[in-house]
C-alpha cells in the first residue's frame, strides 16, 4: 500500500514541474504540435503501427499525442512530458488542440535514460469526460478506466475488448516501453493561453465554444483526417 502511495504522489508531484514551463515562448507550443504531426504520419510508416491501430483512431473519441515523454531513473524513475489533446467530431473532423501534462513514476531495476513518443487512444466519453474535467486525472483503475497498453506493431493486444483507453508508445535507450498506469495528466492552461493568444479553457478549445484562429494547428488536424 505505501509504494502505491508514493507512486500515486510521486506522479502528481510531477505536474506543477511539467506546467511550470508554460513561461516558455509560443514557439515552444508549436514545437509540439509541429512534433505531433511526425507523430501521427509515423502511423503509416510500414513496421510501425498496424491497420488496427488506424482502425481504434477511426473509432476513438479523442486523441492525446506526447512526442517527447522522457524517462530518467536509477531504481526510482519518473517520466514527463507535454503533448496536446484533440478530440474527434462526429463529422470526422478533429478539433482544435488543448494542450497536456503527462508524469508518472515507476520502481524497479532501471538505470538510464530514455525518449518515448506516447499515443493515448480514448475511445469513449466516459474517458475523454474524465481527461477533460479532472485537473490531475491519475490513469488506471482506480479512476475507472480500463487502459489497454500496445507496444508498435502489437497487433494482437489491439483487440483487447472493451478498453476506454489505448496506450502505444516508441521507445529508444535503455527502458523497452514505457508504462502509464499510475501516471496522471492535466491541462496546461497557461500553454493554452499563450499558444491561442486569450485565456481559454480545454472545453472551449476541443468542443469550439470560443473563436479561436490558430493556423499553426491545422497540419495536425489534416494529418488526423487523412489516416
Amino acid at each position: 500500500m505505501t509504494r502505491r502511495i508514493v507512486f500515486a504522489l510521486f506522479a502528481l508531484a510531477l505536474m506543477p514541474l511539467l506546467a511550470a514551463t508554460g513561461a516558455r515562448a509560443q514557439s515552444d507550443q508549436q514545437q509540439i504540435v509541429d512534433e505531433s504531426v511526425g507523430v501521427v504520419h509515423s502511423f503509416n510508416n510500414p513496421g510501425n503501427y498496424t491497420d488496427n491501430v488506424r482502425r481504434l483512431v477511426h473509432r476513438s473519441r479523442a486523441i492525446l499525442i506526447v512526442p517527447n515523454l522522457v524517462k530518467a531513473g536509477f531504481i526510482f524513475g519518473a517520466q514527463g512530458g507535454q503533448g496536446v489533446l484533440l478530440i474527434h467530431n462526429r463529422n470526422g473532423s478533429w478539433s482544435y488542440p488543448a494542450f497536456y501534462n503527462l508524469g508518472a513514476a515507476s520502481f524497479g531495476l532501471q538505470i538510464g535514460i530514455a525518449v518515448s513518443k506516447v499515443v493515448l487512444i480514448i475511445m469513449n466519453d466516459h474517458a475523454l469526460n474524465l481527461a477533460i474535467t479532472n485537473a490531475q486525472l491519475k490513469l488506471g483503475a482506480e479512476a475507472g478506466l480500463a487502459i489497454a497498453t500496445l507496444g508498435a506493431g502489437a497487433e494482437g493486444s489491439v483487440t483487447t475488448a472493451g478498453a476506454d483507453i489505448y496506450a502505444l508508445s516508441n521507445s529508444k535507450g535503455l527502458f523497452g516501453g514505457v508504462a502509464i498506469q499510475g501516471g496522471a495528466i492535466g491541462p496546461n492552461q497557461d500553454w493554452n493561453a499563450r499558444y491561442y493568444g486569450q485565456p481559454v479553457t480545454t472545453e472551449q478549445i476541443v468542443y469550439g465554444r470560443a473563436r479561436l484562429r490558430q493556423p499553426g494547428a491545422n497540419a495536425l488536424r489534416r494529418a488526423l483526417g487523412r489516416l
